[in-house]
């Protein structure tokens, strides 16, 4: 009994450090494998945010291409309107419908048909109508 009262106490504390060198493998192994799943994550994560912001750059470009394809087009249309032929009687027609010039005076000075003139100098009164009456409030 002698024996085994002393070397009962070596054989638990023996039993007692193997435990925690096993546990101590076991979390190691545990930790390992979460480090490699949290490694395979983060690449992940950094592959998905190079591809969002790659295609965001190709969004980009293409927004600055339209917004110069828009300015150019808005720069065509300007000059376009700018040089119309046709819209130059109308304006001439219609400074002269404020001048009080009649429907005849307008196909005369301007080269316009009967139905454009009267269409102008209609369109022109309208206007003029419409700014006398704009700041009253009469209810109808």
């Amino acid at each position: 009994m002698d024996m085994i009262d002393t070397l009962l106490p070596w054989a638990v504390t023996a039993l007692a450090i193997a435990l925690v060198a096993a546990q101590g493998v076991a979390n190691r192994v545990r930790m390992n494998r979460m480090e490699a799943h949290w490694r395979q994550r983060c690449d992940d994560l950094g592959r998905e945010l190079h591809a969002v912001s790659s295609g965001s750059m190709g969004v980009g470009r293409r927004l600055v291409a339209c917004e110069q394809s828009l300015h150019r087009l808005s720069g065509a249309l300007e000059e376009m309107r700018l040089n119309d032929p046709l819209r130059v009687p109308y304006d001439e027609a219609s400074k002269l419908v404020e001048l009080g010039a009649g429907t005849e005076d307008l196909m005369n000075s301007c080269g316009i048909s009967r139905p454009e003139a009267e269409l102008v100098s209609a369109l022109r009164k309208g206007q003029t109508r419409g700014h006398e009456h704009a700041g009253t409030d009469e209810i109808v």
